[in-house]
């Protein structure tokens, strides 16, 4: 009696991971850009990159400028906007444009202190948590309790803060010499690579499965954000401020919110697209095995 209960659970279990496995083989025959959109869409990609834009208005653009100010001394003769405006590239009278909008260094001398920067870091931990269930959505993980969230995101957090002081770093490096400018570029896009490839390590269950794979959907960052981003900003960024000249300064935050925007969602693809490069190269049992729902129909079959 017992055996003829456990046997349609024990077909349920095998028809789901039939379909499972279906579905892997038919992403796998779907062009990449478009296995892409699709699982972009089914996160519902556009509500994940405007969380992650405001988040990233509130505490990643605070602490670039308060790191700013540190790495240049608190100099009052330093103006903050120089740090946007190199990154940029933005040319006259753009520059001075957004310079205007922002003080000098020494004037954020005393807000360098535990109590300043924690109330930034602070913020971090919403965005910290959006990243990680943004993330398992993207990789199709069970997520992980609030707890280890917390923890996880916050990791991530303060790996990508690294990230970025050492993309920063590199690049400044790098302007000496056309060749020292090159191989500024090489180390900035290595920094880049080794962070996506250890976001999902840190972000969803099991990341660490496949390591070869993860390499390999590290690349998708590269290309993203390291590449597709970076001249975008230089592209796109000087006609957005200058659609926004006629409101002073308050165009300049209306113009790094937009830009937040563009972040957050290549943020969201970049998650996506690792997920797809990683599911095309690794294992099909791997994969399916990983999945949440296959997880549990995994763990169970075996109880």
């Amino acid at each position: 009696m017992a055996e003829q209960l456990e046997d349609p659970e024990a077909q349920r279990l095998r028809d789901r991971l039939a379909h499972r496995y279906a579905r892997l083989e038919q992403s796998r025959r779907t062009a990449p850009l478009i296995a892409i959109a699709n699982r972009f869409v089914e996160i519902d990609g556009l509500t994940q990159g405007g969380l992650l834009a405001i988040e990233l208005f509130t505490t990643i653009i605070p602490l670039i400028i308060l790191g700013f100010g540190y790495f240049t001394g608190f100099n009052n003769t330093a103006n903050v906007g120089d740090l946007f405006v190199r990154q940029l590239g933005l040319g006259h009278p753009l520059d001075d444009r957004f310079r205007s909008a922002f003080g000098t260094a020494g004037g954020l001398e005393s807000t360098w202190t535990v109590f300043g920067l924690a109330s930034f870091l602070v913020w971090g931990i919403p965005m910290s948590i959006t990243v990680a269930r943004m993330y398992a959505r993207a990789w199709r993980r069970e997520p992980f309790p609030i707890g280890q969230t917390i923890a996880r995101g916050a990791t991530w957090f303060l790996l990508y803060l690294v990230t970025m002081i050492g993309r920063q770093e590199i690049t400044l490096a790098g302007d000496r010499t056309t060749g020292w400018h090159v191989l500024a570029l090489i180390g900035a896009l290595v920094c880049v690579w080794i962070f996506w490839s250890l976001s999902p390590i840190l972000l969803v269950r099991d990341g660490s499965r496949s390591f070869r794979a993860l390499m390999i959907a590290g690349l998708a960052g590269v290309v993203i954000d390291g590449i597709v981003l970076h001249i975008a900003s230089r592209v796109a960024f000087p006609p957005l401020l200058q659609g926004w000249t006629g409101f002073g300064p308050i165009g300049v935050a209306m113009t790094l919110m937009t830009w937040c925007g563009v972040l957050g969602i290549g943020w969201v693809v970049t998650a996506c697209a690792g997920a797809v490069l990683w599911e095309r190269v690794s294992p099909a049992d791997v994969v399916v095995a990983t999945e949440a729902d296959d997880r549990m129909a995994v763990d169970k079959g075996a109880a």
